[in-house]
């Protein structure tokens, strides 16, 4: 009987959009949190990648300061470690942005799967109402010729 009110008054539909709402939640939250694998996944691709690079860029500078032979001179020392400083700082704030996105779409994946919650729970109460709003209409509506309501009894 209770698969025939819910039926009649409408509020397995309520329940299932409820439902459904929460899934696409869910699965757009899925997404997110793949997102958030991926941009670390590529921040330590650019990490690796710009440490080989600076590698390559402190190496040029060496030899391209042996070559005008001012390896002994205290500013080709301090020429090389504020080279590598700056390439340091590059590799952190590569590290560091991959981990700002990867952040934003765990929460964003967070704020999803919420609403899906709320949207859940907006399903199951409108079904509620529904079938409050059945009841009453099937309990005030009058029958018979003599116009009783179920209210009121037979």
């Amino acid at each position: 009987m209770a698969g025939l009110f819910e039926e009649l008054s409408g509020a397995g539909a309520q329940r299932a959009e409820g439902r459904s709402a929460q899934n696409i939640a869910n699965f757009n939250a899925a997404i997110q949190e793949q997102q958030a694998k991926a941009q670390r996944a590529k921040g330590t691709f650019e990490q690796k990648r710009q440490a080989k690079r600076a590698a390559r860029v402190k190496s040029a500078l060496t030899a391209s300061i042996a070559t005008a032979g001012g390896l002994a001179s205290p500013v080709a020392g301090d020429l090389a470690a504020e080279q590598a400083a700056e390439l340091e700082l590059e590799n952190i704030l590569i590290g560091f942005e991959s981990e700002v996105l990867a952040g934003r779409a765990e929460s964003q994946a967070t704020l999803d799967r919420l609403q899906g919650k709320i949207l859940r729970q907006r399903g199951k109460t409108a079904a509620r109402a529904a079938n409050i709003k059945f009841a009453t209409q099937l309990a005030t509506t009058e029958f018979g010729s003599e116009g009783k309501t179920l209210l009121t009894g037979f």
